[in-house]
């Protein structure tokens, strides 16, 4: 994978637009550190700027931006991808051709197969894996963009002031240069031609309302997720999992391990896999995953973080990830990613995805139906790009670090998506085997459970799930809530409706992370690409709907869930009630149904805007700013006496609009 930015239609001098798309660039440079190149059109009016990470083909030919000249003018294009099948689309669909440069990179094969079909959606559905690309006909002046399926590499686009069309995979590479941007939604594909958005990617599952009732086939799972598994051991770089010890990571790990010797196209299969884990010192997740490794027999790596150190990376994160969404799972992801550069990895492998496809979240107790469940799994996925996958992706390339997921695998999601979600309905007072209690992901643990050649330890093969923000420590995100109570101030927190008059923080820690963003991003666009809307232990809006304990509710933590999570005891969070009435005072009226954020046909935003702040608002936001800056660690010191505050986890990288303009 790599960072990708593409200017289409500049107006200007070519020299001076160049060094601005450079500059623009190196923004992205985290994403691809090994090398960097460009491609600029004879009437200099469009450039394509490519940030490298080296992990297929890493030799000269490789490098993108690739190029197929022709008489009649240039083919371009590149694209932020891991395409999985490349060699059986080169064998199959471009049979006899010569790749450019003789490339044996898996991202030479789609401007190959536009050459050869032209713009057709038989291109994207062709590719099995990940990709953000990017082409553009020199002989028609006509371009073309699409994105993965599920989102799982990110792309965004925009406008500038004179109508030139920009690409980049993140947005603090627009932010400076589009009057307006957004991201290019998941399965769709743009055509400058017909100037249309369009869907590509239209599976059953996905595209119909109705409830599957296909019964669970527990090999066709297992056979499944083990293909899934596999497929993704491709890599001329070293690769590596992520174990949490919960039992999403710990399958990957299990089923890699085991497997690792039938990828053909691995990068080391003589040695023990890697296996990388990250916590508070003592956390649930460091002694599962421990267990885990154990039984398998990789090698493993283990590494601690205090709660000062995670809230010092906070600012920073915030800037990498592009949200104020998911940053308490997003923080301990980003410590973990620098340690596994800094061993020599450019690879990992996840779980994500698992949750949202099977049900595993916690709240998935209190579906009143199959038919409610089913279409909670739909949401959940389809709305992944702005969540999980956003934050799996985000944090890891901060330093580098590419992520795989192979529960999000295109075949492994339609024989998932495709099952009676009775099946995956959760009854703890079933025993389905006479044994087990039907409890969340019942038929992927099931799956699993070969007690004469296990894959995992009973312990965490039936392991309750534990959300990552929870599992790394539960002091970490009760760390995280007090020093947002002891940073925002009785004044800042009184005058939140007029510093945020849209979509008014309900709680100290997301006033901290709105601040922190809306520093880095001030943008309107930015805001609305930002998820909206109340969650209970990670549901969607739609799902609060389920329990009338649920309403005016906004934690994601899975403690949140009383009766259900072992240590939901004590847990406290706060509801939205007496924001609604303190805004009510103010004479404010709330959206009471607190709609997430989508996006329609024509790839425009849904969703709440951001009304500007007036100057004494602009005042406290600097105030709160300034505090979040120079009093972070003095802050964590105040309310953690006695404990030594380290040196902040990562350099800021704060982007002034000089820095891409």
């Amino acid at each position: 994978m790599c960072g990708i930015l593409v200017a289409l239609g500049l107006s200007g001098n070519p020299e001076q637009n160049r060094r601005r798309v450079l500059r623009c660039s190196k923004l992205l440079r985290h994403r691809g550190p090994d090398a960097n190149s460009v491609y600029q059109s004879k009437d200099g009016r469009n450039f394509f700027a490519f940030e490298r990470l080296q992990i297929i083909d890493p030799s000269d030919g490789g490098r993108q931006p690739f190029t197929i000249h022709t008489p009649n003018g240039d083919i371009t294009w590149q694209l932020n991808s891991e395409i999985y099948n490349h060699e059986d689309v080169q064998q199959e669909l471009l049979p006899g051709i010569s790749m450019v440069r003789n490339s044996k990179s898996d991202s030479a094969k789609p401007g190959h197969l536009y050459e050869k079909y032209g713009d057709d959606d038989k291109i994207w559905n062709a590719l099995d894996g990940t990709f953000a690309c990017v082409i553009w006909d020199e002989r028609t002046q006509q371009f073309c963009a699409a994105r993965d399926p599920i989102g799982i590499c990110p792309m965004y686009w925009g406008k500038d002031k004179d109508g030139a069309t920009w690409f980049a995979s993140e947005m603090k590479a627009l932010q400076h240069q589009c009057v307006s941007f957004e991201i290019f939604p998941p399965g769709h594909c743009y055509r400058s031609r017909t100037d249309k958005l369009e869907r590509y990617f239209k599976p059953d599952w996905l595209m119909s309302n109705q409830i599957p009732t296909q019964p669970a086939d527990l090999q066709a799972i297992k056979q499944g997720f083990i293909n899934a598994v596999v497929k993704r051991l491709m890599s001329d770089a070293p690769l590596g999992v992520l174990l949490s010890g919960g039992l999403d990571s710990s399958l990957v790990a299990s089923v890699a391990m085991r497997h690792l010797k039938e990828a053909k196209n691995a990068f080391d299969r003589t040695h023990p896999l890697h296996t990388f884990s990250i916590g508070i010192q003592g956390a649930p997740d460091l002694i599962a995953a421990r267990e885990v490794a154990h039984q398998l027999g990789t090698k493993h790596h283990e590494f601690h973080f205090t709660v000062e150190e995670g809230i010092d990376a906070v600012y920073d994160l915030v800037y990498h990830l592009e949200s104020y969404e998911q940053v308490r799972a997003a923080v301990p992801m980003y410590l973990l990613s620098r340690k596994i550069k800094a061993l020599g990895f450019k690879v990992v492998m996840s779980g994500e995805g698992a949750d949202e496809v099977f049900g595993g979240y916690l709240y998935f107790h209190k579906a009143p139906n199959a038919a409610e469940f089913h279409r909670e799994t739909v949401r959940k996925v389809e709305r992944l790009h702005l969540w999980d996958v956003a934050r799996a992706n985000k944090s890891p390339f901060a330093f580098g670090i590419e992520p795989r997921v192979p529960f999000l695998d295109k075949a492994f999601l339609q024989t998932s998506m495709s099952i009676d979600p009775q099946d995956k309905m959760i009854d703890m007072q079933d025993l389905p085997d006479g044994k087990h209690k039907k409890m969340e992901k019942y038929i992927l643990r099931k799956a699993f459970d070969d007690p004469s050649d296990p894959y995992l330890p009973e312990s965490v093969l039936w392991r309750q799930k534990e959300q990552f923000s929870d599992g790394v420590g539960y002091s970490w995100v009760d760390g995280l809530k007090a020093y947002a109570q002891k940073v925002i101030t009785e004044k800042m927190w009184a005058n939140r409706s007029e510093r945020f008059p849209e979509e008014t923080p309900s709680t100290h820690e997301y006033y901290l992370l709105r601040s922190i963003f809306e520093e880095h991003f001030p943008s309107k666009s930015a805001l609305d690409t930002v998820p909206k809307g109340l969650s209970i232990a990670c549901s969607t809006p739609e799902a609060v709907s389920w329990d009338p304990s649920w309403a005016d509710s906004h934690e994601i933590s899975g403690r949140a869930m009383k009766n259900v999570h072992d240590a939901a005891e004590g847990f406290q969070y706060e509801r939205r009630q007496e924001r609604k009435q303190h805004r009510a005072a103010d004479g404010c009226v709330d959206n009471p149904e607190g709609p997430m954020q989508q996006r329609s046909g024509d790839g425009t935003a849904n969703g709440v805007g951001h009304a500007g702040v007036d100057a004494e608002a602009g005042k406290v936001a600097a105030a709160a700013t300034k505090q979040v800056v120079q009093g972070l660690r003095a802050t964590a010191a105040a309310f953690m006496p006695g404990k030594q505050v380290p040196a902040a986890a990562a350099t800021s990288q704060t982007v002034s609009v000089s820095d891409c303009s």
